[in-house]
């Protein structure tokens, strides 16, 4: 195997992607925290990146974003979506990529599922029936 082949394999690929995707959420986590966008809402609300998932091709980007209380999200959400493309710019010129990625702004759901199930769990119906937490009891 020369080391061309060696280069682009599946693991090297996907490290890759991880870092790339980390650098794109250090540099967008930046310019919103030192409000670089000129936009009232953005101004008005903390939003924090929370993940970005590169695709293989490194050319389209989903960017994870959850304001803080999770509050005007959708109002969030639009704003970042209007400024989009200084974004894209943005990012083109500190990564130094062939191409700049289009960056798709969606609204972090995690939270909102880790705190259903946390509920779920701590519903007393589910407790009895999970059985007791000591094993010696």
């Amino acid at each position: 195997m020369n080391l061309a082949q060696q280069k682009s394999s599946p693991e090297a690929r996907s490290v890759r992607l991880l870092k790339v995707g980390e650098q794109v959420r250090h540099i967008l986590s930046e310019l919103l925290m030192r409000q670089s966008v000129h936009n009232d809402v953005l101004s008005a609300h903390t939003v924090s990146v929370t993940e970005v998932r590169m695709s293989p091709d490194l050319q389209h980007a989903s960017v994870f974003v959850k304001a803080l209380l999770g509050e005007d999200e959708a109002l969030v959400l639009k704003a970042l979506r209007t400024h989009t493309a200084y974004f894209q710019r943005e990012v083109a010129q500190r990564l130094r990529l062939k191409f700049a990625p289009k960056l798709k702004f969606l609204a972090d759901e995690s939270f909102d599922v880790a705190s259903r199930i946390d509920a779920i769990l701590n519903d007393p119906m589910v407790k009895r029936d999970l059985g007791p937490a000591d094993p010696e009891s």
